[in-house]
């Protein structure tokens, strides 16, 4: 889908009406960073409207190259002491307009990273992703994507929360509420907050649900193209912290904060061609140009499924790109640990649902931490490889997959960042500058991992080693 057809929720001569009547005083231009965090500038919204909107505004590279602390590190091309960690534009795609309202008087747009020579940069999340839905719209397609993305909610602050080390924290809830109207309404206040709030800010709020951890609950969202998705997705995550903050309260989207269940963030995603036409489902839900169509599902869907499959190994990283993600991967975890697919089968790492315009697959294998763009691209990526070489889907699992003999996934950063590092696929979908720049994002974090000291060390050894 083109930025032409996408609609703002808050068009550029409203956002000039709202400062000339005082209503907005302030604008947000902002990207999703590597580790799928909102950085950018404050503008006031005279100044954005006169200048930024048309030119675009500076920031430096390196934050396309620093670990979660913000440290700069060794290893990147693209940004480095020996290049000066000079600056990168940002220019604002006016497409992703929107109100702010749980800040007074603000709106946000999100930006696209360029070279001074306005050349994109390759590895900004956004703009691996464009890569890929270029790739589909050359064959006259348009990905549509919905994440569910799970958090628990915690008594504390997040500056309480700090000062303890993250110990001792109160959940929002002390049981399991999964489905429980009881056990949402607990918390009802700021969920309803965060609710209304997002659709104020031009989101499409479908429901809230409880999960099964202490505290653990699931907003979702109306599907879209990936682009808005992936937008949104990123926004939300923010807004709901910064809403959750305001309210004296605190949550995490992290993938594994204990043994119990985590956080996870199912993508559905479909494909529809130029006349809207669903591309996933065989005509009438019969036979399809090669035969019949087992699930109601067209060649093509077969062949992008099988993709998935065929590529999860190499393509984990993008799914799973933490030390924590990978604490998710248990046996009867509701996380998967197999690379297989089922009809409806919340076993498996690829669900296939639904029927007829509806039919999508469901790639279960991300956790609450993940980037969307990468993620979605990652999808993308692997769905035109099966097409591309015809790749025959393999028998369904109907059973448990976690008892099952398929081949296990990655279970750690540093077999997945291994897999992507030596991945021709990889380097045939995003680039080689994206593979070497996302393998030394693991190699930060896995260095970083491997030489702390964890409290589980100290309690198994201080006293008894």
């Amino acid at each position: 889908m083109t930025d032409s057809v996408r609609t703002p929720a808050l068009p550029v001569p409203e956002l000039r009406r709202l400062v000339d009547a005082g209503e907005v005083d302030t604008v947000v231009l902002a990207f999703t960073d590597m580790q799928g965090r909102l950085q950018g500038k404050r503008f006031a919204a005279p100044f954005f409207l006169d200048e930024v909107l048309a030119h675009g505004t500076e920031g430096c590279n390196y934050l396309l190259a620093v670990d979660a602390d913000m440290n700069t590190v060794d290893g990147y091309e693209m940004s480095s002491w020996e290049r000066g960690y000079g600056d990168f534009a940002m220019h604002p795609d006016p497409a992703t307009l929107r109100r702010i309202p749980w800040h007074p008087g603000t709106a946000m747009v999100t930006a696209d990273l360029a070279w001074h020579d306005g050349t994109p940069v390759p590895a900004s999340p956004r703009q691996v992703l464009r890569r890929q839905l270029d790739r589909l719209a050359a064959r006259g397609w348009t990905a549509y994507v919905g994440t569910e993305l799970e958090f628990m909610v915690f008594k504390d602050t997040y500056e309480q929360a700090w000062s303890s080390a993250y110990r001792g924290l109160t959940p929002a809830n002390q049981y399991n509420v999964d489905y429980s109207v009881l056990g949402t309404g607990r918390i009802e206040p700021l969920l309803r907050r965060i609710r209304n709030e997002m659709a104020a800010a031009g989101m499409t709020v479908e429901s809230a649900k409880g999960e099964c951890n202490l505290g653990q609950h699931e907003i979702a969202f109306r599907y879209a193209d990936a682009l808005t998705t992936c937008d949104q997705h990123s926004i939300y995550k923010t807004g709901a912290k910064e809403i959750a903050a305001q309210e004296g309260t605190a949550l995490t989207f992290m993938a594994k904060y204990d043994e119990r269940e985590g956080n996870s963030c199912h993508i559905h995603l479909s494909v529809r061609d130029a006349d809207g036409t669903p591309v996933f489902a065989a005509p009438d839900g019969g036979a399809s140009d090669e035969g019949a169509a087992p699930y109601g599902m067209s060649a093509t869907m077969r062949h992008f499924v099988a993709g998935q499959l065929a590529c999860l190994p190499e393509l984990t990283l993008l799914y799973a790109p933490n030390i924590n993600s990978y604490k998710r991967f248990r046996p009867g975890s509701f996380a998967p640990t197999a690379v297989a697919w089922g009809p409806d089968n919340r076993t498996c790492a690829v669900r296939v649902i639904g029927h007829g315009g509806s039919l999508r697959l469901e790639n279960r294998l991300p956790g609450g931490d993940v980037n969307p763009y990468l993620a979605v691209a990652g999808m993308i990526a692997a769905g035109l490889h099966g097409v591309e070489h015809k790749l025959e889907l393999p028998e369904p699992c109907t059973g448990n997959a976690y008892a099952g003999d398929a081949a296990h996934v990655p279970a750690t950063l540093r077999d997945a960042a291994d897999l992507w590092g030596g991945s021709t696929l990889a380097r045939e979908a995003f680039g080689e500058d994206v593979v070497r720049h996302y393998r030394t994002m693991a190699r930060v974090e896995q260095e970083a991992y491997d030489t702390a000291v964890t409290d589980w060390e100290r309690f198994r050894s201080f006293e008894r080693m």
